[in-house]
């Protein structure tokens, strides 16, 4: 039997390890599922909130435990793993209070003819197979679960191999807050056979759609797989958000902004910036105060209270990065910081910053999966337009300005999933979340999120 081990990546250390299901556990979960994603898709919409209700009292009573697992497994400073947990929670109690009237069935008008009435109602799907992340182990699969759950289907989580504790006490949770047996299920698959069986679950009948949140290859291989078994899919894929600074912006505090959302999960975010393209007459003051915040920032322990840069999630992963930050160095980027991994055990990088950053070099064009910063300098808005879209991805935008307007007005030109105004880009329960161009489609959270793994289903009826 194929066992999945996880490491903890502050030190290198194993921390455990789960025996990978086979084939006949696999085909178990999912009859199960089926049957209680059945189940549970006619049970009252107003039973499901009271359970969500219960879910967010469970979360925030046993916080602490799920954030030092979290912090164990990928790595991420303790109280960005509470931060995880806490947004979970808030997350069921939005969709507790608003569930009910988003999923109410809609009357529609029908003057003619006579006798005739109709109206539309949100149903449920069935058992919807979920493809997760490690760099949020909690909330990106909350973020996910918690609506899909609201509008009467089952989960089938697929969660990444090196945070399986994570996906199983998740699965335990939604237990605890008394959902029922079966209707949330993890499954524990060795990383060589993922590709197969994900493939073969999403053929399946018994599942009626899939999301995945993770790297493109992955997202191509779920999406293609989905449309020739003619399945609703959300894909939330990679990001290479641009962070733009007017001439006119309020310079500290764009500064301070750009070092918080680049160096929160120690760079690993899909949503968080990676191109800091910034107005020609302000590069040199932000340049000077973005990098006095990156200097100031602490490796180390990410149980450590001080610490606000955890290790990397992986040993690959910060060979990946060191590749990406020497190529574009060689390419013509300036090394402002950083550009070396952290000596000792675990898994660190030190704070990087590029300046010179232009198409053509991996930190423009690329996600770059950890603490690396590119910072460009546009000669003008026009030029900030323009190297804002030069790229691939599409999922945030961040725009900085003193006149709200101007930076409206800039955001409407350039692409992109979401876009914020003098604020960083983060999901929020209450408006939807997802990408654009090869950052991919669909949408998770408020009630587009919540109506994805629906069927807006027509009545007609005649008297």
């Amino acid at each position: 039997m194929t066992t999945v081990t996880t490491i903890n990546p502050a030190d290198g250390s194993v921390l455990a390890g789960y025996d990978a299901m086979g084939p006949a556990e696999i085909e178990q979960a999912l009859a199960a599922g089926a049957d209680a994603a059945a189940a549970w898709g006619q049970v009252p919409v107003t039973e499901r909130a009271d359970l969500l209700a219960r879910l967010a009292v469970h979360l925030r009573a046993d916080a602490e435990r799920y954030a030092a697992l979290v912090t164990s497994e990928m790595g991420k400073p303790l109280a960005q793993s509470r931060g995880e947990v806490e947004k979970s929670a808030v997350t069921a109690d939005y969709y507790a209070s608003q569930a009910p009237s988003i999923l109410a069935a809609r009357h529609v008008e029908i003057d003619s003819p006579a006798g005739v009435s109709a109206f539309v109602s949100p149903e449920p799907l069935g058992l919807v197979l979920a493809v997760m992340p490690w760099n949020f182990p909690v909330w990106q699969v909350m973020r996910f679960a918690i609506p899909t759950l609201a509008a009467g289907n089952g989960v089938l989580l697929k969660h990444s191999p090196n945070v399986t504790g994570s996906a199983l006490a998740l699965a335990d949770a939604f237990v605890a807050a008394g959902f029922p047996t079966g209707l949330f299920t993890t499954l524990v698959v060795a990383e060589e056979d993922v590709p197969a069986t994900v493939g073969q679950l999403i053929e399946d009948d018994r599942i009626a759609a899939v999301t995945l949140t993770g790297s493109n290859r992955a997202g191509e291989m779920v999406g293609a797989a989905a449309g020739r078994a003619s399945k609703r899919s959300v894909l939330e894929l990679g990001g290479s958000d641009a962070f733009v600074v007017l001439a006119d912006a309020d310079v500290p505090a764009a500064a301070a902004a750009a070092v918080g959302t680049r160096f929160t999960n120690s760079g690993q975010s899909c949503v968080c910036a990676k191109r800091f393209i910034v107005e020609a007459p302000i590069a040199e003051e932000f340049t000077r105060l973005f990098l006095e915040g990156v200097r100031a920032l602490v490796v180390g322990d990410p149980t450590d209270p001080a610490t606000t840069v955890g290790p990397l999630a992986r040993a690959d992963l910060r060979e990946a990065l060191q590749r990406q930050v020497d190529l574009s160095v060689a390419a013509g980027a300036t090394l402002a910081a950083g550009g070396r991994s952290v000596d000792g055990a675990g898994y660190f990088y030190a704070p990087t910053v590029l300046l010179d950053a232009a198409p053509g070099m991996p930190a423009f064009d690329e996600e770059t999966f950890g603490p690396v910063a590119a910072v460009a300098v546009a000669v003008d808005e026009d030029d900030a337009v323009r190297l804002a879209n030069a790229t691939q991805y599409g999922l945030g935008l961040s725009v900085w300005s003193r006149s709200t307007e101007r930076a409206v007005a800039v955001a409407r030109r350039i692409t992109s999933g979401a876009a914020f105004v003098n604020a960083v880009v983060a999901s929020d329960p209450r408006v939807p979340f997802g990408g654009t161009k090869r950052s991919g489609y669909g949408r998770e959270l408020a009630e587009a999120g919540i109506l994805e793994f629906t069927n807006q289903r027509t009545y007609w009826v005649s008297s």
